[in-house]
């Protein structure tokens, strides 16, 4: 499956550090992801780790704290869909 594929849908992108983001996936470009009613969440600032963070806003939906954000590739560890996100 090619990135492309999960335009319009709602996903998590990780990161190697403390940044995570989640958002409506607007567009793949090559400088990185556009994101629409994003939620720009650092885990050094709250008490909850990243899975912990993702479960809660899969059950409860995104926490938008921006219209929209272009999320550099060269930070993304990882893409996801919120439906993808397994709760343990």
């Amino acid at each position: 499956m090619d990135v492309t594929d999960l335009v319009g849908k709602k996903v998590v992108l990780d990161t190697g550090g403390s940044i995570l983001y989640l958002g409506t996936l607007e567009a793949v470009m090559p400088e990185g992801f556009w994101l629409t009613e994003a939620d720009v969440h650092d885990r050094g600032e709250g008490h909850m780790s990243k899975e912990l963070y993702v479960i809660e806003a899969r059950k409860q939906g995104i926490a938008a704290n921006r219209k929209r954000v272009l999320v550099m590739r060269s930070i993304v560890m990882s893409v996801s869909t919120l439906d993808d996100i397994v709760e343990h």
